[in-house]
């Protein structure tokens, strides 16, 4: 995460902190005798403007900078500059990643035909792009403190190839994450749906019975964080590459919005996709899985697509879809009681079917 931050820095924050913080304060703070003593101490402690030298950070290119990076009292190397930088990175950077690729995927790849699918709520993508606008800030503010570690050396990401811990890894690392990070949230989903939690937590998920690719961000914070951290784990115990961190968070985000674009393609027994996942929106108790279906299959919840889904002419059609909704009904009863959604058509309520 240095290297974005370094880039951050460079074009936007060494003016910004410049312009807002300048260095002037430094002197002006010194007019004030012990205060000043004690406002220097503080400085000296996070990261002082006299001392700051410039440091790239990779070996792969370089961003000289310009006259803004020295005038601010605080330096590119201070705490709390670095920790606002990160929020405001992972939040604008992750919301516009997320508007950028879910709307792609929504114009070039979603099945608009599930939006005449009876579970299909009113006015649902309006209300799915309103919760994750609502939950970015706080997952962004609950994220930050693991970039921070890592831009701050606490973690074990490496720059060179000549620097990775045996032969090949620079390509075995990827498998490796993917793994890691399956397991990892399989269990930390499962969880969510337990009955102490599900409510308060993964419900607001959970009420886009057909999702959008808009659906893909549209959690309660700290629903979306938990099932984040084993991202940010990984870094901390096994190594990682920097570039290949960075390539990863852009994949978790578009993978987060390819399972959700109700286009069902791979019909694999391995590979957790879209179809996977709609099983899990319509079923509740089923493929838990982020990327594989292979801790489902472990833990006894893994559940075939319908095999309905994959022809065009069974997949939108009426009795497949009040086959869907007699069973999701009886297990969304279980898990939430009433059902307090509001959907888009009168003609398609559980009254009429």
């Amino acid at each position: 995460m240095d290297i974005t931050l370094e880039i951050f820095d460079t074009f936007i924050g060494d003016r910004l902190y410049a312009t807002i913080l300048p260095a002037s304060l430094t002197s002006s703070a010194n007019a004030f005798n012990e205060l000043g003593n004690a406002f220097n101490a503080t400085l000296s402690l996070f990261g002082n403007p006299d001392s700051y030298v410039y440091q790239p950070a990779t070996q792969y290119f370089r961003l000289e900078p310009s006259k803004y990076v020295y005038l601010s009292a605080w330096p590119r190397d201070h705490i709390c500059r670095q920790a606002l930088s990160l929020y405001l990175i992972t939040w604008i950077f992750g919301l516009l990643l997320y508007l950028v690729c879910a709307s792609l995927s929504y114009i070039f790849v979603f099945d608009k035909t599930i939006t005449k699918h009876p579970r299909y709520i009113k006015n649902q993508i309006r209300l799915e792009i309103a919760q994750t606008m609502k939950s970015m800030p706080m997952m962004s503010l609950l994220t930050m403190p693991f970039f921070l570690a890592e831009v701050r050396g606490y973690g074990k990401l490496y720059d060179a190839v000549a620097d990775e811990p045996f032969p090949y890894y620079s390509v075995l690392q990827f498998p490796f994450f993917i793994a890691f990070t399956d397991g990892f949230i399989y269990w930390i989903h499962r969880g969510l749906h337990h009955s102490l939690v599900y409510k308060a937590l993964h419900k607001s998920h959970h009420k886009w019975i057909m999702p959008t690719p808009y659906a893909s961000h549209a959690f309660h914070p700290v629903d979306g964080w938990a099932q984040s951290i084993p991202y940010h784990v990984f870094p901390f115990v096994f190594p990682l590459q920097k570039f290949a961190y960075i390539i990863l968070f852009v994949f978790i985000n578009f993978w987060t919005i390819l399972i959700h674009d109700g286009e069902y393609v791979s019909n694999s027994p391995v590979i957790n996709g879209a179809a996977c996942h709609t099983m899990h929106h319509l079923y509740f108790n089923y493929n838990y899985g982020q990327f594989t279906t292979l801790w489902d299959r472990l833990g006894g919840s893994y559940r075939k697509p319908n095999e309905e889904l994959f022809r065009r002419e069974t997949k939108m059609a009426r009795k497949e879809w009040e086959r869907q909704i007699k069973e999701m009904e009886s297990i969304l009863k279980t898990m939430e009681g009433e059902d307090d959604r509001s959907y888009h058509s009168a003609e398609t309520t559980k009254k009429d079917l």
